[in-house]
C-alpha cells in the first residue's frame, strides 16, 4: 500500500506531458492536483513569458523555491513542476523529503515535434530552438538523473503514461541517495523494477550497448525480464550467463568476461548490468571496473545478501586461493536496483544466508532490527528488513567510503568467516560462514570483557532462532587462526576483529592475542 502522507511529484523537461499526466493521475488516485506553473502565474499576476521578460529568470526561480517549500510541507498532493524546478538540488531535497519524485522523459526529436511553434516557452526563445532544446537537455540531464524514478513518454499515449505513473506510485517505491567522493548514486527499491531498467539507463545518459551478466540459477527467472526492460528503452542488449557459485568467483572467470565484453563490442558509452546474488555483483563489478578502465555498472542484486550488503558501497572483488576478496577495487555503481519480488524465489539457504547479514546490521547499529529477528524473524516482512539493514550500511559507507576507519565495522564476524571459507575451498556459503563468525566474535568479546554473557547469549540465540549455524567442526582452531593471516583486513601482522559491546554497539579491536582467538574458536567447536 502507498503511504498516504507522501506527495507524488511529477517533473521532467518541457513537452513531456507533466501537467496533463499529473492532472489525470490525481483524478485516478482521488488526490488534489497542483500545477506549480499555474500557481506562480496566479501569484505573480502575469504569465510566465511576462515574468521572464519583465523580471528575469532569477525572479521566476525564486517563485519556484518559495512554492517548493510550501508544497513540501503539505500531504496527499499530486504536483506537476516546471521543467527546471527540480534541476535545483535544494528544491529536489525539499519536495523529495515528503514525496515520490517521478521524472517524465522523452526523446529530443519527439519533444521538438510537440513543442514546434510554442511561443509560451521562454526557455526556447532563440534563433535556433532545436539547438537550444538539445543544449538544455544536456545541461539538465545530470539533475534529472538524480530523480529516483523515470517514465519514458516517447511514443506512449497519455493513458499509457498515466497508468504507468499511477502503478509505480502505488507500488510504494523507496529510494536512497548514497554520497561518495566521486558523486552520489541512487539505490532504488522498486517493485517490478526490471521493466524500468531501460528508462533508468536513458535517464543516466547511457546511449551504447548494454550487457546483462547473470548466473545459471538467476537467469531463467529474471534474465528475460531484464532484457525486455532494456529493449523497451531501445537498447541493443547482449547477455552472458555464468556458472553459479562462489567457487567461480575467480580471475579466470573475469578473463572470460573480458573476452565476452569484447565480443559484444561493449565500450564506455554502454553499461553492464550485474543481475544476481553477491557473487555476481562482486565479480561483475570488478570486471566492469577494470575493463577499459571502467564501464558504467548497474547493480541489480536478486538475493537478500546482495541487497543488504554486496551491491552497495562500491567494493568489488574476486577471490584468490589464499584469501577471500583479495583482488578487488573501489568502483561506485551507476545506480543500484532492488526488485523485492526476487526475494520470493530465494532458495532456503539463500534466505538464511541473507538473514545473517540482516542480523549483523542490527548488532552493528540497529537494536530494533536485531530485536525483531531475536523475537520472531519469520513474522517480519523481508522488504522491511532490507530497508533497515540497507540504511545501516549506507550510513557507514558514507562516513568512510574507502574503509579507512569506521567502515571496518561492517566486517563483524568476517575475520573468522573468511578463514572458514578459504579452508572450505569456497564451498561454504558466505552468509553461513558470517553467522559462525559472529558467534565466535560474540564469544571473543565476552572473553575480552567487552560484552556481557547476556549479550553473547542473545546474539547466539538470535542466529539459532533463524536457523543459522553457530558452531563448526571441520578444522582445528589453530588451522583457522593461521588461515586468518591472509585476510585483507589485517593491519601489518595484526588481525583486526569487530567485536560487540552491546546490541547496536561494536568496536574494532586490534589487540587480540592468539590464545584468546583460539579460546573463542574452541567455544564454538562442536
Amino acid at each position: 500500500m502507498t503511504d498516504d502522507r507522501r506527495n507524488l511529484v511529477i517533473t521532467g523537461f518541457m513537452g513531456t506531458g507533466k501537467s496533463s499526466v499529473a492532472r489525470a493521475v490525481a483524478e485516478r488516485l482521488g488526490r488534489s492536483f497542483v500545477d506549480m506553473d499555474e500557481l506562480i502565474v496566479q501569484r505573480a499576476g502575469m504569465s510566465i513569458p511576462e515574468i521572464f521578460q519583465r523580471q528575469g529568470e532569477g525572479a521566476f526561480r525564486q517563485f519556484e523555491r518559495e512554492l517548493c517549500g510550501q508544497l513540501g510541507a503539505q500531504r496527499g498532493l499530486v504536483i506537476a513542476t516546471g521543467g527546471g524546478a527540480l534541476v535545483d538540488e535544494a528544491n529536489r531535497r525539499t519536495l523529495g523529503h515528503n514525496g515520490c519524485l517521478v521524472c517524465l522523459d522523452c526523446e529530443a526529436g519527439e519533444l521538438l515535434h510537440r513543442l514546434c511553434g510554442d511561443r509560451g516557452r521562454p526557455m526556447l526563445w532563440a534563433d535556433d530552438p532545436e539547438a537550444r532544446l538539445r543544449e538544455l537537455l544536456r545541461e539538465r540531464q545530470p539533475a534529472y538523473a538524480r530523480i529516483p524514478y523515470h517514465v519514458d513518454t516517447t511514443h506512449r499515449s497519455l493513458q499509457e503514461v498515466v497508468a504507468k505513473v499511477a502503478a509505480l506510485f502505488e507500488s510504494n517505491p523507496r529510494s536512497w541517495s548514497v554520497a561518495t567522493p566521486t558523486g552520489p548514486y541512487g539505490v532504488h527499491l522498486l517493485p517490478g523494477g526490471l521493466a524500468d531498467l531501460g528508462a533508468l539507463l536513458r535517464a543516466h545518459g547511457i546511449l551504447g550497448r548494454t550487457v546483462v551478466v547473470s548466473d545459471e540459477h538467476v537467469w531463467p527467472l529474471y534474465g528475460p525480464q531484464a532484457v525486455s526492460g532494456l529493449r523497451s528503452g531501445r537498447y541493443d542488449v547482449a547477455s552472458i550467463v555464468l556458472p553459479a557459485g562462489e567457487q567461480h568467483k575467480t580471475l579466470d572467470t573475469v578473463r572470460t568476461l573480458y573476452d565476452r565484453f569484447v565480443e559484444a563490442e561493449l565500450d564506455r558509452s554502454g553499461a553492464v548490468v550485474a543481475l544476481g546474488g553477491g557473487v555476481i555483483t562482486d565479480m561483475v563489478g570488478f570486471a566492469a571496473a577494470t575493463y577499459m578502465r571502467g564501464i558504467p555498472t548497474v547493480q541489480a542484486p536478486t538475493s537478500l545478501l546482495g541487497m543488504v550488503d554486496a551491491s552497495v558501497g562500491g567494493k568489488v572483488a574476486v577471490d584468490h586461493p589464499r584469501g577471500k576478496n583479495l583482488v578487488g577495487a573501489f568502483m561506485q555503481p551507476l545506480f543500484v536496483l532492488l526488485v523485492p519480488e526476487t526475494l520470493e524465489t530465494l532458495p532456503e539457504v539463500e534466505r538464511r544466508a541473507g538473514l545473517a547479514e540482516v542480523i549483523k546490521a542490527g548488532i552493528i547499529a540497529d537494536a530494533e532490527l536485531f530485536s525483531a529477528y531475536e523475537a520472531d524473524g519469520e513474522a517480519r516482512d523481508l522488504r522491511w528488513a532490507v530497508e533497515r539493514a540497507l540504511q545501516v550500511k549506507i550510513d557507514v559507507v558514507e562516513a568512510d567510503p574507502y574503509e579507512k576507519g569506521r567502515r571496518a565495522v561492517l566486517n563483524l564476524g568476517h575475520t573468522f568467516a573468511h578463514a572458514l571459507e578459504v579452508l572450505a575451498d569456497y564451498e561454504l556459503h558466505h552468509g553461513l560462514a558470517v553467522s559462525m563468525g559472529m558467534a565466535a566474535a560474540a564469544h571473543l568479546a565476552e572473553i575480552r570483557g567487552l560484552c556481557s554473557r547476556v549479550t553473547r547469549e542473545r546474539i547466539v540465540a538470535a542466529l539459532e532462532r533463524n536457523s543459522l549455524p553457530t558452531t563448526y567442526a571441520a578444522h582445528p582452531p589453530g588451522v583457522i587462526y593461521q588461515a586468518m593471516h591472509t585476510d585483507k583486513k589485517r593491519q601489518a601482522s595484526r588481525l583486526r576483529f569487530v567485536l560487540p559491546r552491546g546490541i547496536g554497539d561494536v568496536v574494532i579491536d586490534e589487540d587480540v592475542s592468539e590464545a584468546e582467538v583460539i579460546l573463542a574458536l574452541e567455544r564454538i567447536r562442536r
